[in-house]
């Protein structure tokens, strides 16, 4: 049973850390610009699985095996890395998908956040530094890790999710205007290229 004070304590610090913005809310953001609020969803969908997979990695101990080999920290990086370059490079080629009646499905946009947050390596050792503080050893680490994981899951689906709703919102009121299409693709493409230099300059913990 969880100690309902300690609950207390880690969800408003869950809040702070998922509304500060970082590479997760860009990203939701590039994609309700480029394709949709539906599809910023199930990007925000995605990252939040990502989030999952992160913490059940750290419960495990891989966490430790990635900070530990260098180099599978930096082939995780630049995998997130030349992936997100092809997405700004796509996005630049295709502008805003919803104008050019190529539709992104969701399932898709789901996808590229989920594989955007797995390639992120900061992300387990974030996960290693903070949910330790909320845990309690003399319990089982599994199930802590992955209710801690969810409530950070879903306060990021939510947060992320609504500035992706909001970009989408943008992007459908401006969708008859080819100048603004090629402003937003541009946009786009330009939110998905800061996220790989980011991580390409990113610095092992």
């Amino acid at each position: 049973m969880m100690d309902p004070w300690v609950l207390l304590a880690f969800v408003p610090a869950a809040l702070a850390l998922n509304l500060t913005p970082g590479a997760d809310m860009m990203f939701c953001l590039g994609q309700g610009l480029r394709a949709g609020a539906r599809e910023a969803m199930a990007a925000s969908a995605g990252i939040s699985l990502g989030v999952l997979v992160h913490v059940a990695l750290a419960a495990l101990g891989l966490g430790a095996l990635v900070a530990a080999l260098p180099w599978l920290f930096d082939v995780i990086r630049w995998v997130g890395v030349a992936y997100l370059m092809w997405l700004a490079l796509g996005a630049l080629r295709a502008g805003p998908m919803r104008a050019k009646g190529r539709p992104m499905s969701a399932g898709r946009a789901f996808r590229e956040g989920l594989v955007v947050n797995l390639t992120n390596p900061k992300v387990i050792f974030f996960v290693l530094a903070f949910l330790p503080q909320f845990v309690d050893p003399a319990r089982a680490l599994l199930p802590q890790f992955m209710l801690f994981g969810a409530i950070l899951g879903f306060g990021g689906l939510i947060i992320n999710g609504a500035v992706g709703v909001f970009a989408g919102s943008l992007g459908r009121l401006v969708a008859g205007s080819e100048r603004f299409n090629r402003g937003l693709g541009i946009a786009s493409a330009g939110i998905f290229t800061a996220l790989a230099v980011r991580l390409a300059i990113l610095e092992r913990a």
